[in-house]
């Protein structure tokens, strides 16, 4: 058993490793590529990073290639995004034509890689194209969305549809997600490494450190959204949230932390919008964070009393997951990939307004004992469902059924 499985052992159990091991057996030797647009920031990123040596050590020849682009590709991408989450953006013929210019261009450069893999994992819209530049094509090209596209913006999709609908599956994280295609469509949620330096326990004196730099009191109440600064993640909803509770809990303190990725434009402009208004009241913590502060983020979570994740749209949400590891109850958006985590009055709170969170924060806060129950089973709920092994089960499950034919496979019809 190799190392990495060996620590994984002790959190998943020793029979959930045998059956990975077992599928690696199954799947020597494959050449195995995933290609998304962000080497740091996000939850690709984050998801890929362990995968994809997760793969290498069970016997996998697996790669991780990352698409090169300009600022006009990622605001077309990011447009993309947006319009597959519902929101009326136009992609005007210059800018798909710079979009699969650009492509392209990252099509001979990674022609060899591509070429002799068995299977080939393209991540969200930013590569879709890929596959059209590849018409001789031997392997399996699976489409893999993490947005959620269950309301999509009708001309962003039928422009992505063209590409998409010629692969060979897609995955989606929820059945609401997915789409009418020409293929195969399979359910695979996210997943946590339990193991990353944001995850593991941290020392009490880490977390002490990591509270005095950012001048917070962890002895007080403290409610705490870890996320991109992001229209659809609602920054602004969160502070609102805290100014109609903060007179019943004094003194209420609250943190909205993240970065920016390098796909994403307007995570700067969101930022300082949130710091304008969050202006002059100094419980209010609005910290950017560089891609690496991972140790950071998971002592601000630990932390704090309450996590909260109010998306106005989300794909998953590993915030969610992260918290719920770390025990905490989290107070999240309606929306997504979040009701698949928040159990309401198990692991946390499902709310759609600014009033409805400030009500449940207030009542959390002055039920301890529902709160800590809440977090015990959110750990639990975690540690069952959403935690990396599972995912690889799940990818090694899918590679097996495409690359042996397989007709007993989950579809969405």
């Amino acid at each position: 058993m190799g190392s990495m499985l060996e620590r994984y052992a002790s959190i998943a159990g020793t029979d959930v490793i045998h059956h990975l091991m077992h599928l690696g057996n199954l799947l020597q030797g494959m050449k195995i590529v995933h290609v998304n647009s962000t080497r740091e920031g996000g939850g690709v990123a984050e998801i890929l990073h362990t995968l994809v040596p997760l793969m290498q050590e069970l016997g996998l020849e697996t790669s991780w290639e990352v698409i090169e682009g300009n600022e006009s590709f990622f605001t077309a991408t990011k447009s993309m995004h947006n319009g597959l989450q519902g929101k009326p953006v136009e992609l005007t013929a210059e800018q798909q034509q710079a979009f699969e210019k650009v492509v392209a261009d990252n099509a001979e450069r990674l022609r060899n890689k591509l070429s002799s893999a068995d299977v080939v994992f393209i991540h969200d819209p930013q590569p879709a194209p890929l596959i059209q530049m590849f018409p001789s094509r031997s392997a399996k090209w699976i489409w893999r969305c993490h947005i959620d596209s269950s309301r999509p913006h009708r001309p962003i999709w039928r422009y992505l549809h063209r590409f998409v609908n010629t692969y060979d599956a897609s995955i989606f994280s929820l059945p609401g997600f997915a789409q009418r295609l020409d293929h195969p469509q399979y359910l695979i949620p996210p997943s946590i490494d339990p193991l990353a330096d944001k995850n593991i326990e941290l020392p009490r004196d880490e977390i002490e450190q990591v509270a005095q730099t950012f001048g917070i009191d962890p002895e007080q109440p403290l409610i705490v959204q870890i996320s991109r600064f992001d229209r659809f993640k609602d920054p602004v909803g969160v502070i609102e949230s805290y100014r109609l509770v903060k007179r019943f809990i004094p003194p209420l303190q609250v943190v909205l932390a993240g970065g920016s990725a390098t796909d994403d434009p307007e995570g700067k402009a969101i930022l300082d919008e949130v710091r304008e208004i969050a202006c002059g009241d100094e419980q209010i913590h609005v910290l950017e964070l560089p891609p690496d502060a991972h140790r950071t983020i998971n002592a601000l979570q630990r932390m704090a009393h309450i996590v909260l994740q109010k998306s106005l749209r989300e794909g998953f949400g590993l915030t969610v997951t992260e918290a719920m590891w770390k025990h905490k109850p989290v107070i999240g958006g309606d929306v997504g990939g979040i009701r698949l985590q928040v159990v309401d009055y198990h692991t946390g709170f499902r709310v759609s307004t600014p009033e409805g969170a400030a009500l449940r924060i207030r009542y959390l806060f002055q039920q301890h004992e529902m709160r800590v129950a809440m977090g015990e089973k959110a750990h639990d709920y975690v540690r069952d469902h959403f935690l990396i092994t599972r995912h690889l089960r799940e990818y090694l499950t899918l590679i097996l059924s495409l690359t042996h034919n397989q007709t007993d496979r989950i579809e969405l019809t």
